[in-house]
């Protein structure tokens, strides 16, 4: 069990230092994450705004809101948030609120271990996912994957060319890096808007193009 400590208060995380339950949030939890999610000056009115938009809209709706919505409540830009969050939308300003993509299954049920499925023009397969249907194992996905969990999402059209090159765009970065680039990565190397990205995802970046591409953000 891993815990983060800041003026004597006690929180109970996760790996990547993600709040364990929301409702064990408060600002002192905020304070003390912000150094840690690349803000070392001590939180402004700016980042507390965003910091309780989340919370509010996780308690009043019980979902992490999209950083779409988050940046049209707010009437900020992408670039806005990156200045102000610089390490991502869920792992900045999410982390600092005390939700994550998490809480946000009450609209959908992945209650089996694993999914299986077939799609035409591609082989029968099993495939390990987590309780939110993330795959597990990055290293097992296919171009099929992406393909069943995009009608499990409800995007009834198929996947377009540009929805193959954010895809693939996820998978290569992550293959050098490790990890999944950030929403504001994935706009500017893709020369996209955010409304742009909304668009060919509205289930959101994380729920929606990480999902696709087999991975998992932290």
């Amino acid at each position: 069990m891993r815990h983060f400590t800041y003026n004597g208060n006690k929180y109970q995380v996760d790996a990547q230092g993600f709040l364990i339950n929301p409702g064990d949030w408060d600002e002192n939890f905020a304070e003390g994450m912000a150094p840690k999610v690349q803000i070392p000056g001590g939180l402004t009115p700016e980042h507390w705004k965003i910091i309780h938009f989340i919370r509010n809209t996780f308690e009043k709706m019980n979902t992490c809101p999209l950083v779409y919505i988050a940046c049209k409540r707010n009437e900020l830009g992408l670039g806005d948030m990156r200045r102000l969050f610089p390490r991502g939308y869920l792992r900045g300003a999410c982390k600092l609120a005390g939700v994550t993509y998490r809480e946000a299954w009450f609209q959908e049920t992945w209650l089996e271990e694993n999914i299986v499925h077939h799609t035409r023009a591609y082989e029968t397969k099993k495939y390990p996912v987590d309780e939110q249907g993330f795959l597990i194992e990055p290293a097992v996905w296919d171009e099929n994957f992406s393909l069943q969990t995009a009608h499990k999402l409800g995007m009834t059209d198929l996947l377009n060319k540009r929805h193959w090159e954010i895809i693939n765009y996820l998978r290569n970065k992550f293959s050098d890096t490790g990890e999944v680039p950030t929403v504001y990565a994935v706009c500017e190397d893709n020369r996209l808007t955010i409304e742009e990205l909304e668009k060919l995802f509205p289930q959101g970046y994380h729920r929606g193009a990480v999902r696709l591409a087999g991975l998992r953000a932290h």
